[in-house]
């Protein structure tokens, strides 16, 4: 995926309406420290471009990044942050199931799990919730370079197996640091959005 063009076009937040766009979009949603915005920015080809936050949690927007004018990646606020109160929570599940149900451009929810730990009871609730929504998530297992290679399957079926994922389900190990995985991925998403051609073909196969 060559990337010509990425603007942070829409920016909506609790109140706000989920906005009618004219691009397919593929969502990512993980914990508050999992690396989804470097995993956003390493797609994007671009250092620094995804909202971080110095306070895990504290961004509560969602952001639609447009690439190339092709596509919206989509942030979805980071979820299971402890300080966060249960009101802050509740409004997070509203924001991000109104977003599911109301987007008609979504194609694709990619939930990030961090590939060094097994998943904890926030993503195994998360990837159900997705389920509940209608969407068969793809996992991104992060941060692939902090593990040795041998232990690489060990951890993949750890995440597998706590999730309770079936056989045919797609997991991704990827590294924002080393990109291993990004053109992966970039060729998975453009299946989901209908453009093999232009991003690679056959990757959609685990």
């Amino acid at each position: 995926m060559v990337i010509k063009k990425v603007n942070l076009d829409i920016v909506i937040g609790v109140t706000s309406a989920v906005p009618v766009t004219q691009l397919p979009e593929v969502a990512f949603a993980g914990k508050s420290n999992v690396g989804k915005s470097s995993l956003i920015n390493a797609l994007m080809n671009r250092k620094s471009y995804a909202r971080t936050s110095a306070q895990p949690g504290k961004t509560q927007t969602i952001n639609y990044y447009n690439i190339n004018d092709d596509i919206y990646l989509v942030d979805l606020p980071g979820y299971g942050y402890t300080r966060a109160n249960e009101q802050v929570k509740a409004k997070w599940g509203k924001m991000v199931e109104k977003y599911l149900r109301v987007s008609k451009q979504l194609k694709q929810v990619f939930l990030l799990v961090d590939v060094r730990h097994a998943p904890s009871d926030n993503d195994k609730i998360m990837y159900d919730w997705i389920i509940y929504n209608g969407y068969k998530p793809v996992i991104i297992a992060t941060k692939l370079d902090k593990i040795k290679r041998s232990q690489t399957d060990k951890h993949i079926n750890a995440i597998r197996t706590g999730l309770g994922m079936d056989k045919d389900s797609l997991l991704i190990p990827v590294s924002s640091e080393t990109k291993q995985g990004i053109q992966k991925l970039w060729d998975v998403i453009g299946y989901y959005i209908g453009q093999q051609d232009g991003m690679g073909q056959g990757a959609h196969e685990a």
